[in-house]
C-alpha cells in the first residue's frame, strides 16, 4: 500500500513513520519488496507543513510557515538554473576534479543530500540528483528539497562564529538523548507539543536561542571554495562570500542580527501568533520564513522555467517572493546629488551614496555588482551626458568588463567621460594574475569596491572581506558609502541642466552569464538561452536623486 507524498509523486507509507534508526546514516526500513525510503537524519518540508501551515495574523494575514518558504531561494536551491550551469562549466573547467566540485557545490544548494551521502562515507552529488529526475532515487527527494525545515532547525550551536563552522561545517546531533533527534525553535515546548512532533517525525522539539543567532546562518553564508590547479589538484581557497564576516566587521553587529532583517516579524508590534495549526499557544516574536535577500532575477527565472524546473511553488507565491524581494532593495541604499561650485563652463556635482545594509553592497555571490548612472539634460530635454546605461542585453555601456573578459572597469574617485562608469562590484583572480569568473580557478581578488557597511573600517579589515583595488586608497570610499565627482562638459546644451543619478544593482552580471558560453553544455546554453530572454529585467533600481541646476 502506497500514500502520495508532498511532491505529487508516490511514497511508501515508511515515510510517514518516525524514524526506523538514528545516529546511523542508512535508510528506513520499508515494507517487504519496497526500495530504501530515505536518510534517517532529515524530513522533507511536506511533513512539516501539515502543522506549521495554516497561521493567520489578527489582520487576517497569512502567516503560514511552510507556504512562505515554498517560494524562496532557499527552497528552491538545487533548482537554481546558474548554479546547476555554474557547477557545469567548473567540472568542465577541472574535468578530473568532477566528483569533489559536486561535492563541494552540493554543500549549500543540496545540503541535506550531501550531509546523509557524507555521513554515510561517501560525496555529495549534484547532476544524480536533480530535481528534474522527480525523485526516483533514495536521495533526491533530499536533494530538491533544497535548504529545509529538518536542515537548519537541527544545527547545533557548537563552534559558532569559528572558521570550522564555515562552509557548511554546522554540527548536527544525530543521536540526540535517548534516540530522540533534537528540533531546535526558539520556544519552550510543553510535553503535548513534544508528544505530537516526536510521533509524526520522529523529532523531539527543544528550546534552542541560538537559531536566532547570525552564526546559524553563517555556516552556510560564509564559504571558502577550493581553488584547483591544471590537474585538479589543490593551490588554494577563495573566500568566495562572507557577509557574516562582512556584518561582524561592521556596526551591525552590535544592532542587529541577519534574521531581523532576512525574517522580518510575522504579526504586528506586540501582537502574537500560534506557530502551529495544531494546539498551537500564542507567541510573541514570530519571525516570517520569507527570506528575502537580493535574487530576484533568478525567482523570476524559476516561474518562468517551472515545468523546466519542476518548480513547486505557485506562480502567484514566486510573484509574492520577487514583489518581497523589490521592497527589501528598496530599502538597501540612498543616493543624493550635491551640486559643487561650476570650474568654467563645466558641471561639478558630487554623488554620495550610502549603505544602508548590514553588509556589503552587493554581497554574497560574486556575479552580483552595483553601479551608478548619471545622466543630464538640458532644458529642451536633450542628453548632454550619459555614464552607466543598461542595455536591453543586460550589458553596460562603457563597462570594459562587458566588453572584454580579459579587462574590468576601475574604481573612480572622478568621472568626466560617458565610458567612465562607477561599479560597484568582485572581480576575481585566477593564478595568472588575469580577470576570471571561475570560482574554482580564483585565488583572490582584483578589485572589490563593494560599498561598505557603517562602522566597517577598511583599514583594519581582514583579508578576506577587505576592500582590494583604488578603493583602499580613495578617501571618499568609507564604512557608510561612497562620495564620487562628476565633471562635465556641458557642450552646447543649454540650461537649466537636469542631473539624475540612479544606483542599478544586477544580480548576475552580464559577463557571468555570457562566459558560460564558452563551455557548451546542456545546462550553459539552457542558461545563457534563459538569460538572453530576460536580460531586459536583469537589473532594478535601488535609489536615485534629480537636481536642477540653473
Amino acid at each position: 500500500m502506497r500514500a502520495l507524498s508532498g511532491r505529487g509523486r508516490l511514497a511508501p507509507l515508511a515515510l510517514l513513520a518516525p524514524f526506523a534508526v538514528v545516529g546511523v546514516v542508512g535508510y528506513a526500513t520499508a515494507p517487504a519488496g519496497d526500495v530504501p525510503v530515505g536518510p534517517v537524519h532529515f524530513l522533507t518540508a511536506d511533513r512539516c507543513m501539515p502543522c506549521h501551515n495554516g497561521l493567520t495574523t489578527r489582520a487576517g494575514r497569512d502567516a503560514s510557515i511552510g507556504l512562505a518558504w515554498r517560494p524562496t531561494i532557499m527552497a528552491n536551491s538545487s533548482r537554481d538554473p546558474y548554479w546547476q550551469a555554474s557547477v557545469r562549466r567548473e567540472v568542465l573547467d577541472h574535468p578530473t576534479a568532477q566528483a569533489a566540485i559536486e561535492d563541494e557545490c552540493s554543500i549549500c544548494h543540496m545540503p541535506m543530500q550531501r550531509y546523509a551521502a557524507r555521513a554515510a562515507g561517501g560525496r555529495g552529488a549534484v547532476f544524480a540528483h536533480l530535481p528534474e529526475r522527480r525523485g526516483d532515487a533514495p536521495l533526491d527527494s533530499l536533494a530538491a528539497d533544497g535548504v529545509s525545515c529538518t536542515l537548519c532547525h537541527q544545527i547545533q550551536a557548537r563552534g559558532f562564529g569559528t572558521r570550522a563552522s564555515f562552509t557548511g561545517g554546522f554540527a548536527i546531533d544525530t543521536v540526540g538523548a535517548g534516540g530522540r533527534p533534537p528540533i531546535f525553535g526558539p520556544y519552550a515546548v510543553d510535553r503535548g507539543h513534544t508528544t505530537i512532533m516526536h510521533s509524526s517525525t520522529g523529532f523531539v522539539p527543544v528550546e534552542g536561542q541560538h537559531i536566532r543567532a547570525s552564526e546559524h546562518c553563517a555556516t552556510c553564508h560564509t564559504l571558502y571554495t577550493t581553488t584547483l590547479g591544471p590537474r585538479g589538484d589543490t593551490v588554494g581557497t577563495l573566500p568566495e562570500q562572507v557577509p557574516y564576516l562582512e556584518w561582524r566587521h561592521s556596526a551591525f553587529a552590535r544592532e542587529r542580527s541577519c534574521q531581523d532583517c532576512h525574517m522580518p516579524p510575522a504579526a504586528a508590534a506586540g501582537d502574537s501568533l500560534p506557530i502551529t495549526a495544531v494546539l498551537g499557544h500564542p507567541r510573541g516574536g514570530v519571525r516570517q520564513h520569507t527570506f528575502a535577500g537580493g535574487n530576484f532575477f533568478i525567482l523570476g527565472m524559476l516561474n518562468r522555467y517551472r515545468a523546466e524546473l519542476a518548480v513547486e511553488a505557485l506562480p502567484q507565491e514566486l510573484d509574492a517572493a520577487v514583489a518581497a524581494t523589490h521592497a527589501m532593495l528598496a530599502e538597501a541604499a540612498t543616493v543624493r546629488l550635491e551640486p559643487s561650485r561650476s570650474a568654467g563652463r563645466d558641471v561639478v556635482v558630487d554623488v554620495v551614496v550610502t549603505n544602508l545594509t548590514g553588509h556589503k553592497l552587493p554581497t554574497a555571490y560574486p556575479s552580483r555588482r552595483a553601479w551608478l548612472h548619471l545622466t543630464v539634460r538640458d532644458t529642451a530635454g536633450a542628453t548632454i551626458f550619459d555614464s552607466g546605461a543598461l542595455l536591453p542585453t543586460g550589458r553596460i555601456v562603457g563597462n570594459d568588463n562587458d566588453d572584454d573578459r580579459t579587462r574590468f572597469e576601475p574604481h573612480y574617485r572622478e568621472i568626466s567621460r560617458p565610458d567612465q562608469v562607477e561599479i560597484y562590484e568582485p572581480i576575481l583572480r585566477d593564478e595568472h594574475g588575469g580577470v576570471t569568473t571561475g570560482l574554482l580557478s580564483s585565488v583572490g581578488y582584483l578589485k572589490d569596491n563593494r560599498l561598505l557597511p557603517r562602522g566597517f573600517d577598511k583599514a583594519t579589515a581582514d583579508a578576506d572581506f577587505a576592500v582590494v583595488g583604488d578603493a583602499l586608497a580613495d578617501p571618499a570610499f568609507t564604512g557608510g558609502g561612497h562620495r564620487v565627482r562628476y565633471r562635465i562638459d556641458p557642450g552646447r546644451g543649454r540650461g537649466p541642466l537636469r542631473v539624475t543619478a540612479e544606483l542599478w544593482y544586477q544580480p548576475i552580471g552580464f559577463r557571468w552569464a555570457e562566459n558560460l558560453r564558452l563551455r557548451p553544455a546542456p545546462e550553459t546554453d539552457r542558461f545563457v538561452a534563459w538569460y538572453e530572454a530576460m536580460a531586459g529585467a536583469s537589473a532594478t533600481v535601488l535609489a536615485r536623486d534629480s537636481v536642477t541646476l540653473r
